[in-house]
């Protein structure tokens, strides 16, 4: 760990700015740091739009950096298919499949790399090997794992497309009019809330989700959904756009949350492809999880 510790001599200025300036680093890093705690002000750790004044003693920690590699855990894995060139894995709600910021351990690529002793395809670099595609960690089901690089290219090559069968059932808020119908709309990120994605026609991608109705309750619809494009939050964003978001969506959804369900209802059910080295069309189905089962008997009978 690098520290520095400076006297600050100038005009009054905010913490941010002045934390920026001495450790010669971006504003963005400077708030990380001082929202960790690594930044104190005659020893106490305060916020970041703290004013400096004169003579007042700045300790800055700057730790280590972080590797990006993934790192090998035994963590039980749901697998529904494997051979030499892929994996079909079912994963649970609340795992996160790939190490990031905030979250380095537990997630389905420590699991793989254990289980797979390394052989994974490496295209996703040493953060996501193997990974072809994503589900968000909220988001439970079935997702498909390249053991090599030219697996990797085959199955992605499928998604760009739109060959390649990805199946969603979700429960959400209120009675969706129509027993059928298609969402095109763009999709990017957010112009104010940067972690979300949003409709919009700003640096954004066309996005196409169809989508039927299942059964109807009181207050929600139960829905299967077809991805035909895979935009970051693609079903959530779109049907929130229309005016059914995800029950359970503590992003996209109302404030009032179903805490019960810990995130959306939302399961990758279907995923079909073509084998890479076969090239004979497979398709695998999940069963539907406890927490989706319960929230449906839950909410009552079908209307």
């Amino acid at each position: 760990m690098q520290i520095i510790e400076k006297t600050y001599i100038g005009e009054e200025c905010r913490l941010d700015v002045v934390t920026a300036q001495l450790a010669e680093i971006t504003r963005s890093y400077a708030v990380k740091l001082i929202a960790d705690g690594n930044v104190c002000v005659n020893s106490r750790v305060v916020s970041k739009n703290t004013k400096i004044k004169e003579n007042d003693v700045i300790t800055i920690n700057i730790p280590e950096p972080v590797s990006d590699e993934a790192l090998p855990e035994n963590i039980p894995l749901d697998i529904v298919y494997e051979d030499s060139d892929l994996l079909v894995v079912n994963k649970p709600k609340g795992m996160v499949v790939h190490p990031a910021a905030g979250q380095q351990n537990g997630t389905l690529v420590n699991a793989l790399l254990y289980h797979c002793k390394g052989s994974l395809s490496g295209i996703g670099g040493v953060s996501r090997p193997g990974i072809v595609h994503r589900i968000d960690k909220d988001t439970s089901g079935l997702l498909i794992v390249a053991k090599n690089d030219s697996s990797h290219n085959f199955l992605a090559s499928q998604i760009k497309e739109h060959s390649f069968t990805r199946e969603y059932e979700a429960v959400v808020y209120g009675n969706v009019k129509n027993d059928k119908g298609t969402v095109n709309a763009p999709i990017g990120r957010h112009p104010v809330k940067r972690k979300q994605m949003a409709v919009t026609p700003v640096n954004s991608r066309d996005a196409t989700t169809h989508y039927e109705v299942i059964n109807r309750y009181n207050g929600f619809t139960y829905l299967r959904l077809r991805l035909e494009t895979g935009r970051t939050h693609q079903i959530r964003v779109h049907m929130s756009y229309i005016g059914y978001p995800l029950a359970g969506d503590e992003v996209y959804g109302p404030k009032k949350v179903i805490k019960e369900l810990g995130g959306q209802c939302l399961h990758a059910r279907k995923i079909g492809f073509i084998h890479p080295s076969t090239k004979e069309y497979m398709e695998f189905t999940s069963e539907l999880p406890l927490y989706f089962k319960d929230f449906l008997e839950e909410i009552g009978n079908e209307i």
